[in-house]
């Protein structure tokens, strides 16, 4: 540990106490996400509560040039929550306080350690909720740093559209306070979206304010298998050209399906490209958008619908999708995966989405694909063999997928974030000029640099 490391955890303890620790398995649990990044322990871990605690720790790190990395619920997948120079990993995962709720204008304020279920959960009673579905449980204020979005994209936007205003603790202890509890302002600089994506190299988020919606009058869910990946894909793109309000659209390749099937015991499917649609709204208007969607998947050689209006079998279904990862990695017991993340326009669909099952193939490794197809992104969960060159050849697998993404006018992250592993494709896809803005944005919020160092960029 660094001399000005233990001057900062010795100095925080007046107000932490015994939330401030260099206990080592705690630094061992803050040393890395979900992801194939090398682990980095920090030297110390802090667990703050409120905004007030988060300013004064960083005002101590600032004073003392000590990196901090903001910490959630460790659900990343690109290296965000790795210490990779050491420092202090900032916890906020216990400030879980629901701050205030306006069921009239359909909004609410909380702290960054609210987790999307638990919001719901409380939400419940009140007809209301809040839709962005990432998959993983992973806290509202992680979302907001990695710019997330998942399966309701599609109909609800992605966390940047349902974000009204924040609370930032910034990089020298001061705090902010951005945008508001109105659904449109022309008020200066939009501080709201800089911190929405900036994946904790600004500052640390502690408090949002969210716009919520109301829970839909009839929902239906239905399943439907097609015989050919590019039949799916040109479903996907039909419906969106046709403009049918789908809630969600998530594709599963056959490879994934097989995994699904056995772990998610989801009988009655065949290893083939599955879609799975969700609808919202009235029922005259779920039915309507159903017999549509149908429609349109029987004119791509679909096998027909298998529907699922009961809430369980719906939450069977959704639990299935979001277990897609672990359904993967069941395929080969003991090996790691890395998940990819790109998005294309809708019209380039087709062409990136097969050509990375003809990049898989070609390399001869496991990657079963999973979507968020109805915004254009897309994911592969890519078997890491056990070897020397296991990482590297999946590593190169995930650079082709990305590369032609990005080369169909698209982005090598939909929802992932940039972390560590995207870093070398910044340049390619918004050029040496807006890296340079970005930078000069980053040396003005934090000049001495100990917000998050690592990430973003490469250098």
């Amino acid at each position: 540990m660094s001399q000005a490391a233990d001057t900062v955890i010795s100095q925080a303890r007046e107000f932490l106490g015994d939330r401030i620790t260099t206990n080592n398995a705690l630094r061992e649990q803050h040393s890395h996400g979900e992801d194939t990044h090398p682990p980095v322990m920090p030297d110390g871990v802090a667990f703050v509560h409120t905004t007030e605690e988060a300013a004064r720790l960083l005002a101590l790190c600032h004073a003392h040039n000590v990196p901090v990395v903001p910490f959630g619920a460790g659900t990343s997948l690109e290296g965000h929550v790795t210490p990779v120079r050491g420092g202090i990993s900032i916890d906020v995962s216990q400030m879980k306080a629901v701050l205030q709720l306006n069921p009239e204008d359909m909004d609410c304020r909380i702290q960054a350690g609210v987790t999307r279920l638990q919001l719901n959960e409380y939400l419940r009673d009140q007809g209301l909720f809040f839709p962005v579905d990432p998959g993983s449980d992973c806290t509202i204020g992680g979302m907001c740093a990695t710019r997330a979005s998942g399966t309701n994209a599609v109909r609800y936007g992605t966390i940047r559209e349902n974000v009204l205003g924040l609370t930032v603790a910034l990089p020298d202890g001061r705090v902010i306070n951005t945008g508001g509890r109105v659904r449109k302002s022309a008020t200066g600089y939009d501080l709201t979206r800089l911190f929405i994506g900036s994946e904790g190299t600004l500052g640390i988020i502690t408090e949002i304010q969210l716009r919520l919606h109301g829970i839909p009058e009839a929902i239906s869910s239905a399943v439907c298998q097609f015989q050919t990946m590019k039949g799916a894909v040109e479903t996907v793109i039909a419906i969106l050209q046709l403009g049918i309000p789908v809630a969600r659209m998530e594709l599963l390749d056959e490879v994934q399906i097989a995994a699904s099937v056995t772990f998610s015991k989801l009988e009655n499917l065949q290893p083939l490209p599955t879609l799975f649609f969700e609808f919202h709204g009235t029922e005259a208007g779920v039915a309507e958008q159903a017999q549509q969607a149908e429609a349109v998947a029987l004119d791509n050689g679909a096998s027909g619908f298998a529907w699922a209006t009961d809430p369980a079998e719906r939450a069977k279904l959704w639990k299935a999708r979001h277990d897609g990862y672990w359904a993967a990695l069941a395929l080969k017991p003991g090996w790691k995966g890395l998940a990819t993340d790109a998005v294309v326009p809708i019209s380039r669909l087709a062409d990136a989405i097969l050509g990375a099952k003809e990049d898989i193939a070609a390399s001869g490794l496991t990657a079963p694909m999973v979507g968020h197809v109805g915004d254009g992104n897309f994911h592969t969960v890519i078997l890491v063999p056990p070897g020397p060159d296991g990482l590297e050849r999946a590593w190169a697998l995930d650079k082709k997928i990305v590369a032609r993404a990005v080369a169909l006018g698209g982005s090598c992250s939909g929802e992932h974030g940039v972390g560590i592993g995207k870093r070398e494709f910044l340049e390619q896809e918004h050029g040496l000029e807006a890296l340079a803005v970005m930078r000069s944005l980053k040396t003005a919020i934090d000049p001495r640099g100990i917000m998050n160092p690592g990430k973003l960029f490469l250098n």
